[in-house]
């Protein structure tokens, strides 16, 4: 049950974001956001002082926010004199939905930051009260983009948790929607796990090609990936190399043939599965993953995490009990069934895709209920 937009696309939420597209302009959308009841908003600390590439990507990671299924209208607000700037944002937003609802806010025209507030706030009050109008109706599961995702991983994520999401992302490309394998260095070692599942050359040689150039960069810095990946917390959990971490990790992608290989919040097209080149930073690759139209993502995590996106429901799925017991203000699922023997891979799969389809037609997750709205850009360069 979700929103159905005129361009075809399926919103499992219907939010007013207020975006902001410098980090000048962060107070002023946060405020707006918090004078406004049913409002969205997140902060960042780019949009300006960045060479091409970079302002690229923040540009590219905003417009995929702003032009998302999950979002009803947005109020972009930009300071006036930044690289990234709101206009340019909010035209492509609107070329890409016509349909939408974009408001554009520039602190510097409008006179300063209380009359920018005010200005905000007021537009995002119609905003609202015009989506508040809308009702859910029946859409087809084949419509759903699935982001999967594990971070603050563990010796049972590898077993447990991220098999079983691989079980539900095979069950939810078989109804005909898509799920999206990300997290580049942590395929490193596993490689040609994926990419021999390849639907044809072009695409395994972009897979091979992509990871190892993730890999070439952080040896071209003189720089060891130990200690960064696995974190200090993988390691305490019972993982010990990048390579044991990364066959874990690949478990997430199921076992259906690899359709595309695509860049950071690149809009995704094809069906089935999609790898999306991310960081493991677990909240830039969730912001790549939605911001590439992802509507809602699933999370692994053997150690425990709060985080979730600001404008797609984040389903939390503990790999043992004993954490996810002791993490319920943050853990909406339990796959540790598997490791006590309870359950089989492929009926916690069954569980998560129940779920998936739950959160889809309205049920919150536990971070939508604690309010987490973490976004993060994928910085290529240095700032200038």
């Amino acid at each position: 049950m979700g929103y159905r937009r005129p361009d075809g696309t399926a919103g499992i939420r219907n939010h007013v974001l207020v975006m902001p597209t410098v980090v000048c302009a962060n107070q002023v959308a946060r405020a707006i956001s918090q004078n406004v009841k049913g409002t969205t908003w997140f902060e960042h600390q780019h949009g300006c002082s960045q060479l091409a590439p970079d302002a690229a990507q923040t540009a590219r990671a905003l417009i995929g926010h702003g032009a998302h299924p999950n979002v009803y209208g947005v109020i972009v607000v930009g300071l006036g004199c930044e690289v990234v700037r709101a206009q340019g944002v909010a035209a492509e937003i609107k070329k890409r939905c016509p349909y939408k609802q974009v408001e554009v806010v520039i602190i510097q025209e409008e006179g300063g930051s209380y009359k920018a507030i005010q200005s905000g706030a007021a537009a995002a009050h119609h905003m609202v009260l015009a989506a508040s109008m809308l009702r859910r109706e029946p859409l087809a599961a084949s419509q759903l983009i699935l982001g999967t995702e594990c971070g603050g991983s563990d010796a049972c994520s590898g077993i447990a948790a991220n098999p079983s999401l691989g079980a539900a992302s095979d069950l939810l490309i078989d109804l005909g929607g898509t799920a999206i394998l990300a997290e580049t260095p942590e395929l490193i070692g596993a490689e040609h796990i994926i990419a021999d599942r390849a639907i044809n050359e072009a695409v395994r040689q972009k897979c091979y090609e992509t990871i190892k150039t993730f890999e070439d960069s952080a040896i071209a810095m003189g720089v060891d990936m130990r200690g960064g990946n696995p974190t200090p917390g993988n390691i305490e959990g019972g993982l010990s190399s990048i390579e044991e971490k990364s066959l874990g990790c690949v478990y997430k992608g199921g076992s259906r043939p690899l359709q595309d290989v695509i860049d950071w919040a690149e809009p995704i097209t094809k069906k089935g599965l999609v790898y999306m080149n991310t960081p493991g930073n677990d909240i830039e690759q969730l912001t790549g993953m939605v911001a590439g139209g992802c509507q809602i993502a699933v999370f692994t995590t053997g150690r425990g995490t709060p985080t979730g996106s600001p404008i797609a429901p984040t389903v939390k799925i503990a790999s043992n009990t004993a954490m996810f017991y002791k993490l319920q203000d943050n853990m909406d699922m339990n796959a540790g069934t598997v490791v006590t023997g309870d359950e089989t891979i492929e009926q916690v799969g069954q569980r998560i895709l129940s779920e998936v389809l739950a959160v889809a037609s309205g049920k919150l997750t536990k971070a939508e209920i604690l309010g987490h709205n973490d976004f993060g850009i994928w910085r290529i360069g240095p700032t200038m």
